[in-house]
């Protein structure tokens, strides 16, 4: 069935090019536009949160995501002063249509003011520099505005900025790497036109989702840069393919070559894309819109490289043809015919010549690597993190030292009282003087304002909101005991009338939602991808044991990936050098997506390696001829994968968000360790352990699998 389709895609690659070349022009056209639908939203849906958020959405007609924080530095004023000041920041608002300033408070020499909007992010923030302007104009020189709408407007040029320069690192990487692997020939362009297409689409249909579905800020970076290195990797494979038939086959013709390098590496890179997709599929199963952007975005790539491998590559193979990819002057490092007597060919032998001896080093080394992951703490979001050059930042700072980051993120414990007109009944008065004490009473509390007018009662009077400021950002311990707190110890000891229903919502209890929705759903969702996993490489490898070493390998990848965040972020093992932000916790989206993405990535590269060596296996060769056989034929192709991919990788530790930094430093350390010491050293010495038990698959289990092996296969998955 492959053969017919790759030899129909040769006779229509005319039309298979141009239809490709169409999707890269509207990739391009959608790319620019895509960053106006994009959010920053950490809801949770059907939590406590959500629901005091849809409040203040309908009946203040807020937008937590809207809000504007303004903080004025002054010097010895007096309270008319102070007062003034206020007047001015209300006026400078009235250039944002349906505002309203909830909350002023002087301290410390800094005046600071909330000012809140009915308006989404984007929409919000498109207003940051009237406001800006506004309060300049009103003689406020040197007030600073920052919140979620400032921060979103600061930081999406430089995210676009961080994006280029991180594609052109890793364009610049990849073109020197392919020229060392491949030599001076035309195939070297191949990679960029097979990624380019790729991103495009992925970009395209992102694009169009976005219109419907909740899509995170970092969308573009992580589509771009992942993309970017996925499509190289599977166009390298089959590239470094199709001239190795070349090669070994002078007489055959330049189709045939194509469709028997599409029937091998092909199958190899749809395997490993659907490996990957599973990954990134699981996290489609996390009851966050967050999590699940990042998941749907992901996922897009590998099945977008599928696609381009199954009909753009065999195209552009077509047309570039024997002499494509045939090097001339340097030949490049794939180029050796003779692949058993380089070093990865020595070092092969020595491993299953001294497996345990390897083994047990590869397993201490991993250990050790990964022991930090102990002092793993997860937060949902750093705001506090951004680039120091940003007002918005500077806003950060200057609160940090005065009263703490909790300015921005105000909690907000809505109360709703059932009925119009009960805001005065002294049973509501009691309890909320009540809470009131006892919010006064907690260190963590910074500052708490409620009134007896908009905008802290609704205009039914059913509705009414105090706010409460803590010292810290979302993801401090501090925060989220607050909200802990709150909920179950200080609401309660209020004694509100048993009709009232309150709620605590905000960033703060958006970000506590948020972890503790994880925490209950991801154990499950890791344990049905490797599930997944486990039966798609038994239906591919046709045995009980690959399924299982491949994904205990997975999981130390991913333990190893996990340990260098600790070490780099919170003890600075390395950051001067990469100019990284100290952090104590890492952000849970990144977590979450480092494993579905390296999880997958390392089910890829298991693909590669050990899809060679049951090829070999079924050839005719030992249990350790086709170990070194298939470690000589795929480790040069999986290490330079594994280097052009942490190079696309190296945008995002070259950028100024913590997030994408722990995202790129993850991969990267992940990749390679699991691309060396895992799949060098590891894999092929447990292989070796296992001999013949490697392809041990029960006829019972074969026939439920619904596969028909061969005799020869019958003989090796015997032990």
């Amino acid at each position: 069935m492959l053969e017919t389709w790759t030899r129909a895609v040769i006779r229509r690659r005319f039309t298979v090019v141009l239809t490709w070349a169409a999707i890269a022009v509207l990739g391009l056209i959608a790319s620019p536009k895509l960053s106006e639908n994009l959010t920053t939203s950490l809801t949770v849906p059907g939590s406590e949160s959500e629901q005091a958020d849809d409040i203040i959405s309908e009946r203040f007609n807020e937008n937590i995501e809207g809000t504007f924080t303004v903080f004025y530095k002054f010097k010895q004023a007096t309270s008319v002063e102070i007062d003034g000041f206020k007047v001015k920041i209300e006026i400078a608002a009235g250039v944002i249509p349906s505002s309203q300033v909830t909350l002023q408070r002087a301290v410390g020499g800094i005046l600071f003011a909330s000012i809140s909007t009915p308006f989404s992010l984007p929409q919000a923030a498109g207003h940051t520099e009237d406001l800006r302007i506004a309060l300049a104009r009103q003689g406020l020189k040197g007030a600073q505005v920052t919140g979620p709408p400032a921060i979103y407007r600061d930081v999406t040029p430089v995210l676009a900025d961080d994006l280029r320069r991180g594609q052109l690192f890793a364009v610049t990487l990849a073109l020197i790497l392919l020229l060392l692997l491949l030599g001076f020939c035309r195939a070297v362009i191949l990679p960029f036109i097979f990624a380019a297409a790729t991103i495009s689409l992925t970009i395209g249909i992102v694009f169009m989702l976005s219109h419907r579905l909740l899509m995170v800020v970092y969308t573009p970076n992580i589509v771009e840069l992942i993309g970017l290195g996925l499509a190289i990797d599977y166009s390298l494979l089959i590239v470094h393919r199709f001239r190795r038939e070349i090669m070994d086959n002078e007489a055959i013709s330049t189709e045939d070559a194509i469709v028997k390098t599409l029937e091998t590496a092909g199958r190899t890179v749809v395997l490993s894309g659907l490996s990957v997709s599973i990954g990134l599929a699981t996290l489609l199963l996390v009851p966050v819109p967050f999590v699940r952007s990042l998941g749907v975005a992901g996922l897009i790539v590998p099945i977008a490289s599928l696609l381009a491998a199954l009909t753009l590559q065999p195209a552009l193979l077509s047309y570039l043809g024997r002499t494509g990819v045939v090097a001339k002057g340097f030949t490049g490092l794939m180029t050796r015919k003779d692949l058993n007597t380089g070093f990865v060919a020595r070092l092969a032998q020595f491993v299953v010549r001294k497996p345990l001896s390897v083994a047990i080093f590869s397993v201490a080394t991993l250990a050790l690597l990964a022991s930090s992951v102990l002092w793993l703490q997860v937060t949902p979001s750093s705001l506090t993190a951004l680039p120091a050059e940003l007002e918005s930042s500077q806003a950060l700072n200057m609160a940090t030292g005065r009263a703490g980051p909790g300015v921005i993120t105000p909690h907000q414990i809505v109360v709703d009282l059932g009925s119009p007109n009960k805001l005065k009944s002294s049973a509501v008065l009691e309890a909320r003087a009540r809470l009131s004490t006892l919010l006064k009473k907690d260190p963590e509390v910074f500052v708490m304002a409620v009134g007896e007018k908009p905008p802290y009662v609704e205009q039914t009077g059913r509705y009414f909101r105090i706010f409460v400021i803590g010292h810290h950002d979302i993801g401090a311990k501090q925060t989220q005991k607050l909200v802990k707190d709150l909920r179950e110890k200080y609401i309660p000891q209020s004694r509100f009338p048993s009709d009232a229903k309150i709620y605590i919502g905000g960033a703060p209890a958006q970000g506590s939602d948020l972890l503790n929705r994880i925490y209950s759903s991801f154990p499950w969702i890791v344990l049905l991808a490797l599930a997944l996993a486990y039966l798609t490489l038994l239906r591919a490898f046709r045995s009980l044991v690959l399924p299982l070493k491949a994904i205990i390998l997975d999981l130390i990848s991913v333990a190893v990936a996990y340990a260098s965040l600790v070490l780099v972020f919170r003890f600075g093992f390395a950051s001067s050098i990469l100019g990284t932000y100290r952090l104590d916790q890492i952000e849970a989206w990144v977590l979450i997506f480092l494993f579905a993405v390296l999880f997958g990535l390392s089910m890829d590269y298991e693909v590669f390696i050990v899809a060679r060596i049951r090829e070999a296996r079924l050839n005719g060769a030992s249990n350790t001829d086709a170990i070194i056989e298939g470690i000589v034929h795929t480790s040069g192709v999986v290490t330079a994968a594994a280097v052009i991919l942490v190079g696309a990788l190296g945008g995002f530790v070259g950028g100024h968000f913590a997030g994408l930094q722990q995202l790129g430093i993850g991969l990267a350390c992940g990749i390679l360790i699991d691309a060396t010491i895992i799949r060098g050293l590891l894999l092929p010495s447990a292989m070796v352990l296992l001999g013949r038990w490697n392809w041990w698959l029960p006829s019972s289990i074969a026939k439920i699998a619904k596969t028909k092996a061969s005799p020869l296969e019958d003989r090796v998955t015997r032990p």
